[in-house]
């Protein structure tokens, strides 16, 4: 089996680590994290290690990398931490669930897309660097989903749908075919997208617009 190790020491990535460890040719080795976010020496029972020291004691010759980070900053931290790590040389590993129905004609993945179980991608899909789909989405035909994406669980995107990157899309949002969500979007939970999107915008249920001066106010930058 090949051998990984997980940037991240909370839920997503104890999730992580069991996804990978049943249902996918990696088995996680260890952890690890920046230094000042070390406080332990182990997590789930597997060594956590400083960034700093990973090159040293967990080569990218030898190790593969997962970076489980959520949407903080509408995913511009794992943003960071994705090129960060590429630099390093690290081959970025991709998960896709074994119980997801996923089609493989014409569809693509980039590397460090992590897609749960239930998700349905039809054909000619394809899915950018660093996305993650939570469980139980529908992904149509012939959508893109662009780079440093996040994906909760139960959305709607029909056929030719585009996200961009940098976006996050919230429990039970549903985008009708052919609609463009711009890049940097927050897509609340329920939202019914029926028409393209504006750069730097927040869409709600009722189509309340804010701009760039509130979207950094809001939990996406906490």
């Amino acid at each position: 089996m090949k051998k990984l190790v997980i940037f991240g020491a909370d839920d997503f990535a104890q999730l992580a680590r069991f996804y990978f460890d049943n249902d996918s040719e990696y088995k996680v080795c260890a952890f690890t994290v920046d230094p000042k976010y070390r406080s332990e020496e182990t997590f789930c029972g597997l060594p956590l290690v400083s960034s700093d020291e990973l090159e040293e004691k967990y080569p990218c010759s030898e190790y593969d990398l997962f970076i489980a980070i959520a949407y903080t900053h509408l995913n511009a931290i794992r943003e960071q931490k994705y090129h960060e790590f590429k630099e390093k040389g690290y081959n970025l590993a991709t998960y896709i669930s074994s119980k997801a129905t996923c089609w493989n004609e014409g569809n693509e993945f980039g590397d460090n897309v992590f897609i749960f179980e239930d998700n349905t991608i039809q054909p000619y899909v394809h899915i950018g660097a660093d996305t993650i789909l939570w469980s139980g989405n529908h992904i149509g035909h012939h959508a893109r989903i662009g780079n440093h994406v996040f994906i909760a669980s139960h959305v709607v995107l029909s056929g030719r749908t585009v996200v961009g990157d940098n976006s996050f899309i919230g429990v039970n949002a549903s985008v009708n075919d052919h609609v463009h969500i711009a890049e940097r979007n927050v897509i609340s939970s329920g939202a019914l997208i029926t028409r393209d999107t504006e750069k730097d915008s927040i869409y709600k249920a009722k189509w309340t617009e804010k701009k760039d001066s509130d979207i950094k106010k809001s939990k996406f930058f906490f």
